[in-house]
Parts: C-alpha cells; sequence; structure tokens
C-alpha cells in the first residue's frame, strides 16, 4: 500500500487547488509516495518524469472543486452561520469575484476566522476520503 505524509497531501492540494482547475497539478507516485507538482502559469524549476500525465503509475492530486470544497461549502457555512444571507449569499456566486466579495462580507460580520476553520477542517476529512479511496495510507510526520 502506498504511504504518503498527509502534510505533503495537504501541501499538495492547496496548491493546485489555489488556481482555477487544471493550472496547477500534483500527482502521487504510486512506487515512491513522492509528489510531483506541475503549473501551466508558474515557471516550477522541479524535474518530473515524461509520462506523469499519462501513465497509470500517478495519482492526480484532487482540485477543491473535484471533492466539492467550492461554491457549495461556501453555502454550507452561510447556511449554518448566517442562514439569513443565504439567498444573498447565493447570489454573489452567480458573478465573477464571489469568493472575494464572500470573505469580505464574512470579514465585515467578524466571521473570517470561523470560515476558515470550517473550510479547513471540510478540506481534511475530503482528503482523509479521497486518500481511503485511493488506498493511500497517511502518516503524519507530526506525531
Amino acid at each position: 500500500m502506498l504511504t504518503v505524509d498527509f502534510a505533503e497531501i495537504r501541501n499538495a492540494f492547496e496548491f493546485v487547488s489555489s488556481g482555477s482547475p487544471s493550472q496547477n497539478c500534483a500527482y502521487i507516485c504510486k512506487d515512491t509516495g513522492a509528489i510531483y507538482w506541475t503549473s501551466s502559469e508558474l515557471g516550477l524549476e522541479e524535474e518530473v518524469p515524461d509520462d506523469l500525465e499519462t501513465s497509470s503509475n500517478y495519482i492526480e492530486v484532487p482540485h477543491k472543486n473535484e471533492l466539492k470544497l467550492g461554491q457549495g461549502l461556501a453555502l454550507s457555512f452561510i447556511d449554518q452561520a448566517l442562514p439569513d444571507e443565504y439567498n444573498f449569499v447565493a447570489s454573489l456566486f452567480r458573478k465573477r469575484g464571489a469568493y472575494r466579495r464572500f470573505k469580505d462580507m464574512l470579514e465585515y460580520q467578524g466571521l473570517l476566522e470561523k470560515w476558515y476553520a470550517f473550510e479547513a477542517q471540510a478540506s481534511d476529512e475530503a482528503l482523509l476520503t479521497w486518500c481511503e479511496e485511493n488506498e493511500i495510507k497517511l502518516i503524519d510526520k507530526e506525531q
């Protein structure tokens, strides 16, 4: 079974999710557990295998949208924290710059840190499930 440090997977996930889908990618080698990073926007200097995107020997780290951690998660948070603002926040996501306006609203309401904690917990839970589904055994260097 493939064994990888969870902190490394989390870092790769955050890198992949920091851009639009397919802009930044990370791949886990099934043989070694090494994580390779690529980007269509950033000039990364890391050497990557030639067959990275075509071989079945690598597992692509998902983007947050693939784990349903985008708009739906924000709306779930609003439904819990500010249910009276649900329709307003839903309307924000129909326009460009929605996350910036969403976070501005949360900051005004004093809920930005609570959102970050909610998002981090949901991301970790989704990543743990993803790892289990992909038969990745996790180690945690912090323990």
